[in-house]
């Protein structure tokens, strides 16, 4: 399957639909759906963990009568949502007050249940991709009931890709190694700052003909902005000095060529051979035009190398071509 057009490698990350770390309206949600659609953005990844289903919800009124063919859909399964009897605000960093919870499951009958309430959720007939998502302290379930249903649906027809999406690269590598996947989703371990999946998972990608789509591409806000923002994060808390002090040099040398830092952490993971495109979590119109336009921008070339030079990047690490 064909995750991305050639000439449009970048979609929509769901998380920040679904309340990540501040509210966002309804109506926003959908005009950030329809400002994606606007660029040319084609794919669109979404997870029940992601608000508890909101950002689900919220993705599918968004792409509500658009041409279900024209567009690559994707979503998770590894957490079952369900209903208590009194509302609660979420704990795991979305600002939703809600009656609803989540809860582990890996099993045959989980993923099964998941993919329905996706389907329902959303308002869609099928998902194009369906990830087994964050199995870190359930490598054995994952293996033994989530990966096999996922297959048995994906040799019937009901969804069209499988794979797994994590923030970490060593059980990636494993699952690239042992099991049948179509395609990985890599959260924020190749990045500009930080391009650890060199070092297993993207060679066992290329290795066993696997695609990459590469999220967390700031790493949660690091490299979201030309100069690292007051309170920036990395991978979601408060950035340590050594990291911030490592932005700020990367941004200097971006600013010596005529371009910023969010441009070529944009422009850097799409060199990899393995990577198919990368997904942006945008929470209002304006994020998605602003890095729309940071996607089109030409980075020079000679940048890398001087990123290179000045050991802030990998010498062995990929890079574009301008």
């Amino acid at each position: 399957m064909k995750l991305f057009p050639d000439d449009q490698r970048i979609g929509l990350g769901g998380a920040p639909l679904g309340n990540l770390l501040g509210e966002v309206s309804d109506t926003e949600a959908v005009e950030t759906v329809n400002a994606a659609w606007d660029e040319g953005w084609r794919y669109f990844d979404t997870a029940p963990h992601y608000g508890l289903g909101l950002a689900e919800e919220r993705l599918g009124a968004g792409l509500q009568g658009k041409p279900r063919d024209a567009y690559v859909l994707s979503s998770k399964v590894g957490r079952i949502i369900y209903n208590a009897s009194e509302a609660a605000v979420d704990d795991e960093g979305f600002a939703v007050d809600t009656t609803r919870r989540r809860r582990w499951d890996f099993s045959r009958d989980g993923v099964l249940r998941s993919i329905e309430d996706s389907l329902r959720r959303i308002g869609t007939d099928r998902l194009d991709v369906v990830f087994v998502h964050d199995p870190d302290d359930h490598y054995s379930d994952a293996v033994a009931t989530a990966f096999p249903a996922l297959i048995e649906l994906r040799e019937q027809g009901v969804i069209g890709a499988i794979g797994s999406g994590m923030n970490q690269t060593a059980m990636l590598t494993r699952f690239v190694q042992e099991i049948d996947l179509d395609v990985i989703m890599l959260a924020g371990r190749y990045t500009l700052i930080d391009p650890d999946g060199l070092d297993d998972v993207l060679p066992a990608c290329l290795e066993n003909d696997v695609q990459v789509v590469a999220v967390g591409i700031f790493n949660s806000g690091l490299m979201s902005q030309p100069r690292p923002a007051a309170g920036a994060t990395f991978n979601y808390e408060p950035a340590a000095q050594a990291l911030l002090d490592k932005a700020n040099k990367l941004a200097d040398i971006c600013e010596s060529h005529g371009t910023t830092l969010p441009a070529a952490a944009l422009a850097f993971p799409l060199a990899h051979p393995a990577v198919a495109g990368i997904a942006v979590g945008c929470r209002t119109p304006e994020e998605v035009h602003t890095n729309a336009a940071l996607s089109r921008d030409k980075v020079p070339a000679a940048l890398w190398s001087d990123l290179k030079s000045a050991g802030l990047l990998r010498e062995d690490s990929p890079t574009p071509q301008e």
